[in-house]
């Protein structure tokens, strides 16, 4: 596949993620079709605009590093429950329709 299917593919999945949902970049990866991409798409997300990029953290539930407090807010809003230490509550990962 080429890079703009990548893009594409990677787009239409985080769109696709509805409000309290969460993801892991691992995730998105493979439900794009291009399992062990999750760098690849953080990298995408970063210049991305008009995505919901807070619905997608790295492994564990973390939150993305130097935005963690406009995450957790965005998160928040959405009923995503997180941990004293500021992840994403496990428990909730996975459960995306």
């Amino acid at each position: 596949m080429t890079r703009p299917d990548f893009e594409e593919a990677v787009r239409a999945v985080v769109r696709s993620l509805p409000s309290g949902a969460v993801a892991t970049y691992g995730e998105v990866a493979a439900d794009a079709g291009f399992p062990g991409a999750a760098r690849a798409v953080g990298s995408l997300l970063r210049r991305s605009t008009g995505l919901p990029w807070w619905r997608v953290v790295a492994a564990g539930g973390r939150l993305i590093p130097g935005e963690e407090q406009e995450q957790a807010r965005r998160l928040r809003a959405e009923g995503v429950p997180l941990t004293a230490e500021g992840k994403v509550a496990l428990s909730i990962l996975g459960g995306r329709p």
